[in-house]
């Protein structure tokens, strides 16, 4: 895992494969919470959504390298209130 205080506000957010997961909000709680306009569309619209720094490979430059696709790491997502996406 990487350093989670490397993280900061307005970082994008990526897959292992490169594909845009979201923006960062800030680090709150072990997680990283993802910005609402990050947040898809139909039930997800306007939530937070949240990743866990342990799937946080690597910190380079301004974006957040995943360990996992950007298509598997959304299937980790979590909604406030710990809810699974």
């Amino acid at each position: 895992m990487a350093d989670a205080s490397a993280i900061k506000e307005h970082m994008e957010v990526i897959g292992a494969d490169g594909v845009h997961v979201g923006t960062v909000d800030r680090v709150e709680g072990g997680r990283i919470k993802l910005t609402k306009r990050d947040s898809g569309e139909g039930a997800h619209k306007g939530h937070h959504h949240f990743i866990d720094l342990g799937l946080v490979a690597d910190v380079e430059g301004d974006k957040v390298r995943l360990s996992a696709k950007g298509d598997v790491a959304v299937t980790f997502e979590e909604e406030e209130g710990g809810q699974t996406a």
